[in-house]
C-alpha cells in the first residue's frame, strides 16, 4: 500500500476498442492487487489484476488528458484517459512496480484469502503422489526401479527429489550420467505404457561438444534401450525436439547431440520446434492481430499466417504424435530431450502421454500429468510467465502452447475429454495471476525452500471447488471416445485459431457464446429439471401413501362401526 500514491482518479474515460473518439465514464481505484474501474453510468466494476498486467505505456497527451494503455497477459487491453498528467504518471508508476514485485514474498498468493471458508490452505495440495501415479503405471517392475539418488536434490536442482531409473543402474552410474548432461538433468523415466511396456523417458542435451564422451552417459542410454521384457526390442528412439541446425549449433559451446556412432541401439530423431525467442515474438505478432477490431477478412488471415503461430502448435503436436506411436504402437523405448529439458520436452512428453492415456484426459489426471511433466520436472514457471519481472527474454508461451496444443485435440476429440475449454482458460489465468502458490517458482526444490504448501493456496483445491464448472457434457467415459490412443489430424485445415482464448474478453466485438456451453448449459438445466422432477414424484408418492392412509383409516372405522352393530343383542320391540 505504500507504493500507491494515488487511490483514486475521477474523471476517468475508458476508450472504446471499437472506436477511439467513444468513451466510458467513470472512476479509477487502486488497491495493492487490483485496479478496478468504475463504470458510474452503467454502475458496474471492472477488476483488473496487476500480476496480469504484461506492459504499461503512456500516450501522447489529448484534449481529454493523459492515456495510458495497458496490456493484460489475459490478453486483454484497456486505454484510460486520466485528466492530470500527474495523476497518470502516479498511477504508471504504481502499476509498473506492483505487477513486477522484487520477491516471492511480494506476491499476490501471500496475502491471497478465499471468500468460501470451506476453502482450506491444505485443499489441493496432495492431489500428486509419484508413487501411486507410477504403480498405476506398472512401476517399479522387473526393468525400472525407484532411486534415491536425488533425494536431498543434490544431484539435479530442478529435478524432483524422486527418480525412475531402469533396475541394472546404479546410483554411481546415474551420478556420472548426470554430470555429462546440461544442468545435470540426468535420463530418467516419465511415464510407462503398461499394454506394450514401452517407457518414455526424458532428460537434457549431452555435453559432447565437438568430441567428448562419457561412457556413464553410454551405458545409461544403453540400459535405457534394453529396459523391456522383449529381448527382441528394436532400438530406442531419441527425439530432439529442436531443429537441427540449432543443436548443431550447441557443440560449439561445449553441449550438443547423441552420436549414433557413440551410442548403441540408438536411432536418432530430429523433428524441430523452435526456442523459446522465436516463440514469443510468434505470440506477440498473433496478439497484435488479435486486438485489432478493424482488420479485413483478408489482413486478419495474412497477420494469422504471418505470426507463424498455428505452424508451431502444429510442429508441436506433430512431434508428440510421432512419440505416442512409437510407444503405443511400434512398442520403441523414447528418450526425449531439448536444451535443458524444461520447455519442449515438457510439451511433446505431457502431450504424448495425453494422446496414449485416458486416465490423462479426466481432470483429476490432467492434474496429475502437470504435477509431474510440468511442476516436478522444472519447467521454469516464473521465468516463463514473468511473475517477477527478473528479465524479460526468459519469458517465453510454452505453457500457454501446451494448452492450445490440447484445446486443439479437444476440438477432434470433443467426447474424449472429461473437462472443457473453460478449464483450459481457467488454467491460462492462474498460471500468470499468482493468486495461488502452485505455479509459484522454477522446480520442486524452490517451492519446498518457499514452503507454498503452508504459506499459500492450491490451485487445484479451487479447482475441486468450481468442479461443475469446468466438466464436459459430452464426455463419454468408457467408451470407444475415450479409450485407446488419439490420434489427431494435422491437415493445415484441421489447427484452427483459438478464439476462445485469444479474443476470450472481446464480448463487444464477438458476443457470440460457444457452442459447447451452451450445451454444457442445457446440460446443466435438463440436469435440475431431473432433480426437481425426482423431487416432485417422491412428493407426490408420500401424498398417495398418505392418501393410502387416510382412506384405510376410514374403511377400518366404517368397519368396527358396522361391527359394533352387528354385536348389539336385538330388542324385544325391534
Amino acid at each position: 500500500m505504500d507504493l500507491i500514491k494515488t487511490p483514486k482518479v475521477d474523471d476517468v474515460h475508458l476508450q472504446s476498442k471499437i472506436s477511439p473518439k467513444k468513451s466510458t465514464k467513470g472512476t479509477l481505484y487502486m488497491t495493492a492487487t487490483h485496479l478496478i474501474f468504475h463504470d458510474t453510468s452503467h454502475a458496474r466494476e471492472t477488476w483488473l489484476l496487476h500480476t496480469h498486467i504484461q506492459s504499461l505505456d503512456t500516450l501522447p497527451i489529448n484534449t481529454k488528458g493523459s492515456p495510458l494503455k495497458i496490456v493484460y497477459k489475459t490478453f486483454q487491453s484497456f486505454t484510460f484517459i486520466i485528466p492530470k498528467d500527474r495523476e497518470c504518471q502516479d498511477v504508471y508508476n504504481t502499476l509498473s512496480q506492483l505487477s513486477k514485485p522484487e520477491s516471492f514474498g511480494d506476491l499476490y498468493a501471500f496475502r491471497y484469502v478465499p471468500q468460501s471458508k470451506k476453502f482450506e490452505k491444505e485443499n489441493g495440495w496432495k492431489i500428486f503422489d509419484h508413487t501411486r501415479e507410477f504403480m498405476r503405471m506398472g512401476v517399479p517392475n522387473e526393468c525400472w526401479r525407484y532411486s534415491s539418488a536425488n533425494e536431498n536434490f543434490e544431484l539435479c536442482s530442478t529435478y524432483p527429489n524422486w527418480t525412475y531409473v531402469p533396475s541394472s543402474a546404479s546410483d554411481d552410474l546415474i551420478q556420472g550420467s548426470a554430470k555429462f548432461r546440461s544442468r545435470s538433468r540426468v535420463p530418467v523415466l516419465t511415464y510407462f505404457h503398461a499394454e506394450t511396456q514401452s517407457a518414455m523417458c526424458r532428460s537434457s542435451q549431452p555435453l559432447v561438444g565437438m568430441n567428448r564422451r562419457s561412457s556413464d552417459d553410454e551405458k545409461m542410454l544403453l540400459l535405457m534401450a534394453e529396459a523391456s521384457p522383449s529381448p527382441s526390442k528394436q532400438n530406442m528412439y531419441v527425439v530432439d525436439t529442436r531443429p537441427k541446425i540449432n543443436a548443431m549449433a550447441n557443440k560449439a559451446a561445449g553441449k550438443g547431440y547423441e552420436s549414433e556412432g557413440s551410442y548403441e541401439k540408438m536411432d536418432l530423431k530430429f523433428i524441430g520446434i523452435q526456442n523459446i525467442h522465436v516463440m514469443r515474438d510468434s505470440l506477440q505478432k498473433l496478439t497484435d492481430v488479435a486486438r485489432n477490431p478493424n482488420l479485413t477478412m483478408s489482413e486478419f488471415l495474412t497477420g494469422l499466417a504471418g505470426s507463424g503461430w498455428l505452424k508451431h502448435i502444429r510442429g508441436i503436436l506433430e512431434t508428440s504424435i510421432f512419440i505416442a506411436k512409437a510407444l503405443g504402437q511400434e512398442g520403441r523405448n523414447v528418450l526425449v530431450h531439448c536444451s535443458d529439458g524444461w520447455d519442449r520436452t515438457a510439451q511433446t512428453c505431457s502431450l504424448a502421454s495425453l494422446m496414449l492415456d485416458p486416465y490423462y484426459r479426466t481432470v483429476h489426471g490432467f492434474q496429475v500429468l502437470i504435477c509431474k511433466e510440468w511442476l516436478a520436472f522444472g519447467h521454469k514457471f516464473s521465468e516463463r510467465c514473468g511473475h517477477l519481472g527478473d528479465e524479460p527474454r526468459e519469458v517465453s508461451p510454452v505453457f500457454l502452447q501446451f494448452l492450445d496444443a490440447v484445446w486443439q485435440l479437444q476440438q477432434q476429440f470433443p467426447c474424449s475429454f472429461q473437462f472443457s475449454e473453460k478449464f483450459l482458460l481457467e488454467f491460462h489465468s492462474h498460471v500468470h495471476s499468482c493468486q495461488y502458490g502452485t505455479f509459484l517458482g522454477n522446480n520442486e526444490r524452490q517451492r519446498k525452500e518457499l514452503k507454498l504448501s503452508e504459506r499459500t493456496y492450491s490451485f487445484w483445491g479451487y479447482v475441486w471447488e468450481h468442479i461443475n464448472d469446468f466438466l464436459n457434457p459430452l464426455y463419454k467415459p468408457m467408451s470407444d471416445f475415450t479409450e485407446g490412443m488419439l490420434t489427431p489430424d494435422l491437415h493445415p485445415h484441421n489447427i484452427q485459431y483459438w478464439r476462445g482464448m485469444y479474443n476470450q474478453h472481446d464480448s463487444l466485438l464477438l458476443p457470440r457464446e460457444s457452442w459447447l456451453d451452451r450445451v454444457a448449459e442445457i446440460v446443466s438445466e435438463n440436469e435440475s429439471k431431473r432433480k426437481e422432477k425426482s423431487l416432485l414424484e417422491q412428493e407426490i408418492r408420500s401424498l398417495k401413501g398418505k392418501a393410502h392412509d387416510v382412506a384405510n383409516a376410514g374403511i377400518t372405522a366404517t368397519t368396527e362401526k358396522e361391527e359394533e352393530r352387528s354385536d348389539v343383542s336385538p330388542t324385544e320391540d325391534s
